[in-house]
């Protein structure tokens, strides 16, 4: 695992979709597991997934270019100049909002209430 944590394990998020499932990666992860600890959550859960705010923001920044890229290198170039210009805590101002992210989860949950 490239990112290693103080106890040694990376922490992988698995967010159950499609691609995630397949019968490749969930072979890969039975194979790798004993790299990491798996972290499950809800199924396409956007919520707890902190790559969706990355995307958002790395979209935002492309479609401000003038002009915009007009080939897929044109494009890579600019995403990988927008990823450089986010300053060096934003990833784990990311990471920090997790434990909110899991209560507002936690606390909105639909299924049967116990009356």
């Amino acid at each position: 695992m490239s990112i290693v944590h103080s106890d040694e394990f990376g922490q992988f998020q698995q967010d159950n979709v499609t691609p995630h499932t397949s019968r490749v990666a969930t072979k890969w992860l039975q194979g790798h597991s004993s790299d990491f600890r798996h972290f499950h959550c809800p199924p396409k859960s956007s919520d707890m997934n902190i790559i969706e705010p990355i995307w958002v923001a790395l979209q935002c920044a492309v479609q401000k270019r003038s002009p915009p890229p007009g080939t897929p290198m044109d494009l890579r170039t600019a995403l990988q100049e927008s990823w450089c210009e986010k300053p060096p805590g934003y990833l784990q101002t990311l990471v920090n909002t997790m434990p909110r992210r899991v209560v507002s989860i936690l606390c909105a949950r639909v299924g049967p209430k116990r009356y």
